[in-house]
């Protein structure tokens, strides 16, 4: 499993913010790798950190921005129609040859998308985050998703974008995730 190498812990909101930006990061990697077996390595990582930073974001940032923000239930709507597609794309993504050019093409459209939901967030749900609750609340949240993102599925799981659904299919799905990362990492 990929480590997040984010340092802030303490809030939610500068955590999820610190790993949009290494996101970012990680699409360049996947783009500049050197080789096949390095942009397979690189986007391996990606995948794996999008797939547990959405899942924890489904299971605790998005049901309080529904109960605190005003048209909290038409933000999250809208945030979790964005997630259903990215899953999508990221499920194409991982079957097609990671060495042609058709895979970077649909890469790119893919990070944008992901960047502007990350933008999205940031704008939509963040803020009102800051502003309603505490330091405290936010710290407590943030706790929250390093724990929901110890237990999430590393791979799109298209459907699965509500907090219900990630508590009833996720442990499952992470666990089959794991195994077959597991099987995988030991064949490359």
């Amino acid at each position: 499993m990929v480590e997040t190498f984010v340092q802030s812990t303490d809030d939610v909101v500068k955590f999820l913010k610190d790993q949009h930006n290494l996101i970012k990061d990680m699409f360049d990697e996947v783009f500049s790798a050197s080789d096949a077996k390095a942009r397979e390595e690189a986007f391996v990582d990606l995948r794996q950190l999008l797939a547990v930073h959405e899942t924890a974001e489904e299971m605790v940032v998005h049901p309080r921005v529904r109960h605190e923000a005003a048209k909290g239930d038409e933000i999250v709507d809208a945030r979790l129609a964005e997630e259903h597609e990215a899953k999508k794309m990221l499920s194409a993504l991982e079957g097609m040859d990671i060495d042609s050019k058709e895979f970077l093409d649909e890469l790119a459209k893919f990070r944008d998308a992901v960047i502007d939901h990350a933008e999205h967030e940031e704008n939509e749900e963040f803020t009102k985050l800051e502003n309603k609750l505490s330091a405290d609340d936010r710290g407590r949240m943030a706790k929250a998703v390093l724990a929901a993102q110890a237990i999430a599925p590393t791979r799109p799981h298209a459907g699965v974008e509500s907090a219900k659904a990630n508590f009833i299919a996720g442990p499952f799905a992470s666990m089959l995730d794991r195994a077959r990362d597991a099987i995988a990492a030991a064949v490359r």
